[in-house]
Formats: structure tokens, C-alpha cells, sequence
């Protein structure tokens, strides 16, 4: 205790500073066990003074603080608990869930004096022979952590070789920690980092350790666990066939393993192999089909699950072959990159499946997170379905027939559940006589089964009936006047049943509504609207509502049911706008709450926003109903106010949507709100945190500028400079910066020539986004779909920057930027990357140019090496839209060319 002492008078001494810091690091070094101990104490105020004196070491003295957390993670002599919290320290210093802050960690990591690296790299290899399991397997994490950093810089050459001499020492838990350690190094690692000669030698290393000659099976399983992070550097060894077949080989062999652990990561590495190398399997595929066929049969469940997960795996990408090539293949069969293994396996695979199903467990529909092995099949049933279509269905309806009146309530479940899991798929005309021979014994179930499970399943097989077979393009309609008041009576009472049951009933009801959207002007739910809306507000106020998610599965039918409701009903619309209002205002009222009970205010306050979002959005669509709702407008805004005076993250989400709607139904009357909602407009466009909430309160700004036009202009010099701060922040999400560009493009057009003063900083900040965004080669799907994003929302700003300029003698000024915008668009058409939304929008920019600034654009336009090209590619494209607007700006081409 003395040292902590004086540890805290050193850090108070003024003075001279630099000999004070020196002391207190080295008692800081001395004191370190200590310190981390106390760290994790159960006394509070213990514990804050261990975590500032770790922090203080920290920011005082980097690499003495590191390398005391080396040291006392490679130390067997200190406390199992010291190191591990060191090593959790030490992890932590190098990686950071958030891009800019790991960015900073891997700076200054790099940074670091080069001996001080040494040191710690050596610490933390010396560990990996500790006798404590944990010490071992923390300082694997940290060393993959360091050479996610160092392997790409082309530093640590030495690591992989190091750890692979450690394969064949004698201690069976160096082999162990050593295999481990690469498992992470994998993970972390990107695959172009390391030599191909490297992996072919920690490819083999792990094989080996997966032997069934290996001994150990602690060394078997971090090899098998290994070898599932390292198949993403298989590529090379894949494509051999003798080093696939070893690879192979040694897997199927690890799913036979005598250790439950090692079965079940072995099948986790065929999972991943099946999507990685789906391509590769032809050969193994009736080998693995019995090996996975007996794990769901005889093996314990988190193997047989994994097991299931292998075919799931296999329809997923199945599916995404055929989705791709649209089904018709009138591409040669041969050139089709699927091999259809699912049809070929179907005799034997679908009744392996239906047998799952009767395997349920007694309390899976109480359990949110529930995952079990009959619910696994159901899942994998329904995508073997998706995959083979009609097939599927003479090979379950044996099943279903038999068992959904046995009195055993487990069959009757299994039974409705594989009917439910076959809806998505089959074709409708093959479905329909199918559901109306079921649907009125499945509403007697619903009502009458004196089984919980079995009501759960039935109403969650009708809401899936209603997704997919009931709708207005279906030829043979299954719901009828003749049966129409039977489901809502039906569907009503279940919602009084137990929570799940409730909660399924009324997603049964949501995709009856939903159904009804294009009906015309009267829809077959006209009659009952009043008694759905009564009857889903009263489960809103169930004690119970809280279970199953309820209580928002309640509010998501209601809005639907609003959503997709006809002018009708649009009184009884009306009516709901102050029941609604006066239940936002109780949960405003409430005082003094626990921090569980603002959480659940917080969500109905998110629920209730939501409804009035919808409402909003549903009167204000036309001008009388619109008239009608404007007596509420200014008591809701007042209302949206305050819950932002709550300010929790969640309802500001809610909240500022139901405004934008808000912004759109009141038009230029909206300027009147604006004083007291600026602040909380601004708000929003700071929160980099909750970088939703940020993009959702951008898109708003696009409402208001839409709504407000002129009128928006006293508050554009904030609203832009917030914007332009986004954009130049690297803590902002990617995802919210091409809205923020096409926010550029609403202010412009709001504003018109007034957007002049802000030209000089959006438009390079628009340039060098395109210069960005207009190079993707080798960039992966993920990174394409992004960068089309960026370029469409560039592309927006552009637009309405055109536009708001258009016919304004400042149009001059735009001239200067307009050789940039061509050759942003001569570069991304000749990427040949973007999508059918880039391309109306490029060509539509193109015609705004010239639109804009007339004959100052022709010559122009006709130096631009793809202008022409890419108009007629537009022109014969099947795209109704993109044909319209590349018609549209050739004739503003003409125009500006003829001038």
C-alpha cells in the first residue's frame, strides 16, 4: 500500500516533471501486478483508481506501459488474472472496432521505437510456451493482432517461421498454442499479405495437426479450428487436386473424431467450404451426404446443427447462382455455374429434414434466441424449396398428411411447419389447391389446438400463406368473400392468445393487409378496419406485451394496416391521430424512471413516432385529406419536440423520420417549426456515434428543402457548414456520405443561385469524391456497390446544382467546373461498372449541363471522348427510365449544340 502512496504524491509533486514522470513510471513498472489486480476488484472506488493509474502510465510513458503488459503476460510467476488482463490491454492498444480510431492505433503501433517492438514480440512468443492455457491463448490474439499490422507493412518477416519451428517442439501445449496462434493470424491477416511458399507451409502445419495420428486432441482441435480461418488462403490448393483431396480427406475424417468439439469445428470448415469452394465439391459430395446425414441422425446437437447448416450453406448458393442467371437458361446449361447437388440429394435429403422437425423442444417459442435442431431443418427445408421449386412438394405433403391430426402434439407441429417452410418456391399455381384444401382446418387449429407450439406454428404458416400466395397478382385469389370474415375473426381473437401466438396473429395480419395493397378504390378490409385498428391498439396495452416483441409487432400491423388502407377509410385514419398523440404524451408525462424503464419509454415513444410517421404520410398524400389533418399538425410537431427533449438516440431516429413526413404534408408552412427544431436538426448532423441517426436526419434536411424551397435559406449557412464537416470527418460512417452529397443537390435546387456562396467549398469536395469514386478496379462486390452509391449521390448534387442554377444570370459560374463533371462521366462509363440507378442519373446530369449552360456546354460536350457512346447506349437500354432521360438530354444537347 505504501507504494500506492507514493505513487500518488509523486503524480501531485509540481516541479520538475520529466524527472517526476520517470519516477512514477518506474514505480507504475514495479506496481503493475498490483495495479491490474486491482483493476478488476469488486470495490468501485479500488477499481476507478486502478483504471486511472493504468490510464496515466498509458498516455504518460507508451512503450514502458507496454512493455510492462508484455512482461507481465509472458511471466509465469504472476497471477492468472494480471495476465490476462494485460494481454486484454495489449489487444486492445493495437485494434479498435471503429475504422479511425484502429487507423490511429495501428499509426501509432508503427511509431513505436523499434527495439520496444522487439521486446514485446518477444515477450509475447516466449508466452506461447507457458504452462497456463490462458496466458497462452490471450498472447495468440495479441500476437495476430500486431501482425495484422506488421505482416502487410512487410515487417516481422520472421513470425511465420518462428511459429512454424514451434510446430515440432516437444510440449504437447506449445503445438497447441502455436496452431492457435496461426488460427488468428489468418483471421487477421489479409491473404495477399502473406507468400503463397508461407501458406502452403501453415496450410500443411494445420492439416497435420488435424491428423487422426495426432495424439493430442487439444492439438487437433486448434488445428481444426485453425484450419476453418485459414480455408481463405486455400485458394491456390484448392485448385490442385491432389492438395484438395488431402484437405478433404482430413476434414471428413475430423468429423468422425471420438471428441464432440473436434466433430463439430470439422463440419464448421465444411460449411465454409461449401461457400468458399462450392465449385470444387462434385467429387465429395456422396461421401459428405453420409457423413452429415448420420450427424443429424445420431450425433449430438451442436454437430447435427452444423450438419444442417452444410446443406443450408449449399442452397444459399445455389440460390444465389439461379437468382443471377434468372432462371431461364438460355445460357448453355454448361456455361451455369451451379451443379444442382440439392436436386440430385433431394430422395435422401428432404426426408432427413422432415425427421428434424419432430425433434422440437418444450419451450423454443418462449425463447427469442431459441435455436434447435428442428428449427434448423424447418429453415433448411424452406431453402431447399427456394432451390428446387415444385420438386420439393410431392415429397412433403405424404409427411404433412400424416401427421397433422395425430394427437401427438409434436407431429401436428412438424406437420404445419413443413408446410409453412415449403410456401416460398413452389410456384403459386401448384401451391393454391394445396392452401385451400388447408386453410380452413389450419383456422380451426389456430382456435381450437389445445397446444401452444402447434398455434404458434399454424398462425406463422398463415402469415407466410398471405406473403406469398395472396396478392393482387395472383391468378387464383385465396382469400374470398366466403372466407374473408372467418381470417379476421379468427386472426383477432388469436391476438387475446399467449404472447407468441399473439405476436404470430398479428404478422399474419400485416401480410393480409399488405396484400390488399393495389385492390382499387374499396378494399374486402373496409368493413373490419375499425374493429383491426380497435383490436391491435387494445394488445398494445396487453400486461404482457412486453414478450415475444409483441408490443412492436402490434404497432408494425397497425401501420400497415394504415399503410395500405383506401380513401375509404381515411376518417377513421383521421380519428387515430389524437388516440395515437394522447399516447405519446402519457409516456411524456412520465417522471423519474429507473434506466429499464426509460429504455421501454424509449421504445414506445419509437413505436408511437412510427405510427404517427405512417399516418402522417397516409393523410397528407392528397390535398383534402391533407386539409382535414393540418388542425393536428402543430400539436404533433410540439409533441415531436419533446420526445427530442428526451434525447435518446432511438426515438430521435423515429422522431425526425415522422417530421420528415411531417416537412412533406405541411409544405412552405413548415418554416414556422424551424426556429425551435434547428437545434435538434443539428444535432443530428453531429452524431457521428449513431451514424443512422445522422443519415436519417440528412435525408430530412432533403424533405425540408423540398417543402421550404426559398424559405430554407436562413438556415443553409449552418446546415451546410454541419455538412461540409461530415464529410471532412473521418469518424462519419461512409455510409451517410453519398446522401450528404445528394443533399447538395436539394439545397441547390431550394435555393437557386443563392447556392453560390456555398460553390467554392462543395464543389471540390464533390471533385475529389469523384476522383475517388471513379477508379474501382479490383475492388470486390461490397466495395462497387459502395462506390456506386458515392458516385449516384455526386451525380444528385450535380444535378440539382444544375438545376437550381437553370435560367439565372449567375449560370457563368458554374462554367468553370463543367471540363471535371465530363470527365467524371467519361471515366465511370468507361469503368463499366455502374449500375441501371448511376446511369440514369449520369445521363440525366448530362442533360442538365447542357440544359444549364446552353451553348457554354456544346463544344464542350462534343470534345468529351464518351458523351455520344454513352447517350446511345442509354437510348437502346431496356430501362424505360433510363431511355426517357437519355431522350430528354439529347434533345438539351441538340438544343446546346445548335445554339
Amino acid at each position: 500500500m505504501f507504494r500506492s502512496k507514493l505513487l500518488v504524491l509523486l503524480l501531485s509533486v509540481e516541479g520538475n516533471c520529466s524527472l517526476k514522470t520517470a519516477i512514477a513510471n518506474k514505480v507504475m513498472a514495479l506496481e503493475v501486478t498490483q495495479i491490474l489486480l486491482n483493476a478488476q476488484s469488486v470495490d468501485g472506488s479500488v477499481r476507478k483508481h486502478a483504471e486511472e493509474s493504468l490510464k496515466q502510465f498509458q498516455e504518460q510513458n507508451l512503450s514502458g506501459f507496454l512493455l510492462s503488459l508484455s512482461g507481465e503476460l509472458a511471466s509465469d510467476e504472476k497471477p492468472v488474472d494480471s495476465r490476462k488482463l494485460a494481454g486484454l490491454i495489449l489487444k486492445n492498444a493495437l485494434d479498435a472496432k471503429e475504422q479511425h480510431r484502429k487507423f490511429e492505433l495501428i499509426q501509432r503501433w508503427l511509431s513505436l521505437d523499434v527495439g520496444v517492438k522487439t521486446q514485446i514480440k518477444t515477450c509475447l512468443l516466449q508466452t506461447l510456451a507457458s504452462p497456463i492455457q490462458e496466458a497462452r491463448s490471450t498472447a495468440s490474439q495479441v500476437i495476430a493482432k500486431v501482425a495484422g499490422i506488421e505482416l502487410p507493412q512487410k515487417q516481422w518477416p520472421e513470425l511465420i517461421g518462428s511459429l512454424l519451428s514451434n510446430i515440432h517442439q516437444v510440449p504437447v501445449h506449445v503445438k497447441q498454442a502455436t496452431l492457435e496462434t496461426l488460427g488468428y493470424l489468418c483471421e487477421e491477416v489479409s491473404p495477399d499479405a502473406v507468400e503463397q511458399d508461407q501458406v502452403n507451409k501453415i496450410l500443411t502445419a494445420v492439416v497435420q495437426g488435424m491428423n487422426s495420428s495426432e495424439a493430442s486432441n487439444d492439438v487437433r482441435l486448434a488445428a481444426t479450428r485453425s484450419l476453418y480461418n485459414a480455408l481463405g488462403f486455400a485458394q491456390a490448393n484448392f485448385t490442385n487436386d491432389m492438395e484438395r483431396d488431402y484437405i478433404m480427406r482430413v476434414v471428413c475424417e475430423a468429423t468422425l473424431s471420438p471428441e464432440v468439439k473436434i466433430r463439430q469445428a470439422a463440419f464448421e470448415c465444411l460449411v465454409s467450404i461449401s461457400s468458399s469452394y462450392y465449385e470444387k465439391l462434385a467429387p465429395y459430395m456422396q461421401d459428405i451426404f453420409n457423413i452429415t446425414a448420420k450427424a443429424v441422425r445420431e450425433d449430438e446437437e451442436p454437430v447435427a446443427l452444423q450438419a444442417i447448416e452444410f446443406w443450408s450453406s449449399i442452397c444459399d448458393e445455389e440460390i444465389d447462382v439461379l437468382e443471377e442467371y434468372g432462371g431461364d437458361f438460355t445460357t448453355a446449361v454448361s456455361d451455369v455455374p451451379c451443379f444442382y447437388f440439392i436436386k440430385q440429394a433431394l430422395p435422401a435429403l428432404v426426408p432427413m429434414l422432415l425427421e428434424t422437425l419432430l425433434k422440437q423442444e418444450e419451450d423454443q417459442d418462449q425463447d427469442e434466441g431459441a435455436w434447435n435442431l428442428a428449427m434448423a431443418g424447418g429453415t433448411c427445408l424452406g431453402l431447399v424449396a427456394r432451390t428446387v421449386g415444385n420438386d420439393i412438394v410431392p415429397l412433403v405433403m405424404p409427411f404433412i398428411e400424416e401427421n397433422i391430426t395425430k394427437p401427438d402434439w409434436r407431429q401436428r407441429e412438424g406437420a404445419t411447419y413443413a408446410f409453412g417452410s415449403i410456401l416460398e418456391g413452389p410456384s403459386p399455381n401448384q401451391l393454391t389447391p394445396l392452401v385451400n384444401v388447408a386453410l380452413n382446418f389450419m383456422l380451426t387449429a389456430l382456435t381450437k389446438d389445445p397446444n401452444n407450439h402447434v398455434k404458434d406454428t399454424t398462425a406463422w404458416t398463415l402469415g407466410r400463406i398471405f406473403e406469398f400466395l395472396h396478392g393482387s397478382t395472383m391468378e387464383t385469389p385465396i382469400i374470398t368473400p366466403a372466407n374473408c370474415q372467418q381470417i379476421i375473426t379468427v386472426l383477432l381473437q388469436s391476438m387475446k392468445d399467449a404472447p407468441n401466438v399473439a405476436e404470430k396473429a398479428c404478422g399474419a395480419l400485416y401480410f393480409l393487409a399488405q396484400g390488399f395493397e393495389d385492390v382499387g378504390p374499396s378494399s374486402p378490409l373496409t368493413p373490419y378496419f375499425q374493429e383491426i385498428v380497435q383490436s391491435l391498439l387494445t394488445v398494445t396495452h396487453r400486461e404482457d406485451a412486453g414478450e415475444s416483441r409483441l408490443r412492436t409487432a402490434a404497432y408494425e400491423t397497425l401501420n400497415e394496416v394504415v399503410r395500405c388502407s383506401t380513401d375509404e377509410t381515411v376518417p377513421m385514419v383521421l380519428q387515430l391521430v389524437p388516440v395515437i398523440m394522447m399516447e405519446l404524451h402519457q409516456t411524456l408525462e412520465e417522471q423519474k424512471l429507473s434506466s429499464d424503464e426509460r429504455e421501454k419509454q424509449n421504445e414506445l415513444q419509437g413505436l408511437l413516432c412510427g405510427c404517427l410517421q405512417v399516418i402522417i404520410q397516409k393523410l397528407g398524400a392528397s390535398d383534402p385529406t391533407r386539409y382535414a389533418f393540418m388542425q393536428y399538425a402543430d400539436q404533433i410537431m410540439n409533441q415531436f419536440l419533446r420526445v427530442f427533449a428526451c434525447r435518446s438516440a432511438t426515438v430521435h431516429e423515429e422522431a425526425m423520420l415522422a417530421i420528415g413526413a411531417l416537412a412533406y404534408a405541411t409544405g412552405p408552412d413548415f418554416a414556422k417549426y424551424m426556429p425551435d427544431f434547428y437545434k435538434y436538426l443539428e444535432m443530428g448532423l453531429q452524431n457521428f456515434e449513431e451514424y443512422q441517426v445522422c443519415a436519417v436526419t440528412v435525408g430530412v434536411v432533403g424533405d425540408i428543402c423540398r417543402a421550404l424551397e426559398e424559405k430554407v435559406l436562413p438556415w443553409c449557412d449552418g446546415i451546410m457548414t454541419q455538412l461540409l464537416k461530415d464529410l471532412s470527418s473521418n469518424q462519419l460512417h461512409r455510409s451517410v456520405k453519398p446522401p450528404i452529397f445528394s443533399c447538395f443537390g436539394d439545397i441547390s435546387l431550394a435555393i437557386g443561385e443563392n447556392f453560390e456562396k456555398y460553390l467554392m467549398y462543395a464543389m471540390p469536395m464533390l471533385q475529389s469524391a469523384a476522383e475517388l469514386s471513379s477508379h474501382t478496379s479490383g475492388a470486390d462486390d461490397e466495395m462497387i456497390e459502395y462506390t456506386n452509391l458515392l458516385r449516384n449521390g455526386i451525380l444528385e448534387a450535380y444535378s440539382g446544382i444544375f438545376q437550381g442554377f437553370k435560367n439565372s444570370p449567375k449560370t457563368q459560374l458554374l462554367i468553370p467546373y463543367a471540363p471535371h463533371i465530363l470527365q467524371f462521366l467519361d471515366l465511370i462509363y468507361m469503368e463499366k461498372d455502374m449500375d441501371e440507378v448511376v446511369m440514369k442519373t449520369a445521363i440525366g446530369v448530362l442533360g442538365d449541363l447542357a440544359d444549364t449552360l446552353g451553348s457554354n456546354a456544346g463544344s464542350l460536350i462534343q470534345q468529351s471522348l464518351s458523351s455520344k457512346d454513352f447517350l446511345n447506349e442509354c437510348l437502346s437500354s431496356d430501362d424505360h427510365l433510363i431511355k426517357e432521360s437519355a431522350e430528354w438530354a439529347k434533345l438539351a444537347i441538340s438544343r446546346a449544340i445548335s445554339v
